[in-house]
């Protein structure tokens, strides 16, 4: 292998490899500010029981607690964890990267399925193990595709459910066959970010998974319906010894003092979870219908049970134009060329005024176009 030469100092070519994350964008190409639904924010907001803990959380000179103690054993009450299995993370997305470099590394792969959260691909590189993605089913996770991709160089599979960014949700059946599919020495990682927005009955059973097995780990954010996205704030349980591997190597005062405080309010706060829940299915279910109706115009709505939809702009008027459209009328929504996907634009739930305006837009781009 030749050696890079030795004017500069140079980073590790699989760390050269990454394409950083590019995050939703909240202006326009011209600076100009608008409403933001790119980011799968919640439209709510925050609860007020946690936006008024703010004032009450431990001075910010202080270091906070590195074991978010009180805050474990409020994750662990509300679903029925021992809070030595929840460990947290700086954001879900701390998790997920470390999930990786503990149990992966050169020489080593990393799989998922086409149409997953990119961050995924970023972990894999990071540790210096190969991404592997394995082909999709109309834009959702492919199980078989999944267990047919497995080698002996696997080691991590990368699973989020509901995913991002389509929308599209494995149900119970179907997250335990590809389980019961994996070697005993893969760790699964089933990313729950957008779990809150399942309706209960429909758990797709990963914590009683995490629970029973010692090769399953879960993730989850207080990013999406708990309205903590500027906090930073994430967790995931599984086995004693995921768990300790994730300690090991997370940041030591990885949750802020405000954020701890935040957190614990929020978890108290169910009937806001419940009301941001409902908000978001009645929404998801108002826009979907509308953009469903110009069916003859080229759109197709995926079923999604996050609070966003990935719309397919299959006719005249192309995802780049409506993306530009909306722009004019004052939305930013997710463009994913990046992410294999010119032809689609990610659409957040927002408010039902938002939601009726973007639906009017690109019902009037569409109409436009032909």
């Amino acid at each position: 292998m030749d050696q890079a030469p030795t004017t500069r100092p140079w980073p590790k070519p699989w760390i050269a490899a990454i394409h950083a994350y590019v995050p939703g964008k909240s202006t326009g190409a011209d600076g100009r500010p608008l409403i933001k639904l790119s980011a799968n924010e919640n439209p709510l907001g925050t609860s007020p029981a946690a936006l008024a803990a703010r004032a009450h959380a431990a001075a910010p000179s202080l270091y906070p607690d590195p074991d978010s103690t009180a805050l474990r054993g409020a994750i662990g009450a509300l679903h029925g964890i021992d809070p030595a299995l929840v460990v947290m993370g700086t954001g879900s997305d701390e998790l997920l990267h470390i999930a990786a470099q503990g149990y992966a590394g050169p020489g080593d792969e990393v799989l998922f399925a086409r149409y997953s959260f990119s961050v995924y691909d970023i972990a894999a590189r990071r540790c210096g193990a190969e991404p592997v993605v394995a082909p999709d089913a109309d834009y959702g996770t492919d199980v078989d595709a999944l267990l047919a991709a497995v080698t002996e160089r696997t080691r991590v599979v990368f699973v989020a459910n509901p995913n991002n960014p389509t929308g599209s949700f494995l149900p119970k059946g179907e997250i335990a066959r590809l389980h019961a599919g994996l070697p005993g020495n893969v760790v699964l990682v089933i990313d729950q970010a957008y779990a809150e927005y399942l309706a209960p009955e429909d758990d797709d059973g990963a914590l009683a998974l995490a629970a029973a097995h010692p090769n399953v780990l879960v993730t989850r954010t207080f990013s999406k319906i708990y309205g903590l996205a500027g906090e930073r704030i994430g967790w995931a349980t599984g086995a004693p010894a995921l768990v300790d591997t994730l300690n090991r190597i997370r940041g030591p005062f990885n949750v802020s003092n405000s954020g701890q405080a935040m957190a614990l309010a929020a978890v108290a706060d169910q009937a806001f979870v419940e009301h941001s829940r409902a908000h978001n299915r009645a929404g998801r279910e108002a826009l979907g219908a509308a953009l469903t109706a110009l069916g003859n115009h080229g759109l197709r709505v995926l079923p999604s049970e996050a609070n966003f939809l990935l719309v397919l702009f299959e006719g005249t008027l192309t995802a780049e134009a409506a993306y530009n459209g909306l722009a004019e009328a004052g939305y930013i929504v997710r463009w994913l060329p990046n992410q294999g996907l010119p032809q689609a634009l990610r659409i957040t739930i927002g408010t039902p005024t938002q939601m009726d305006s973007i639906a009017a837009t690109i019902r009037s781009l569409a109409e436009a176009a032909k």
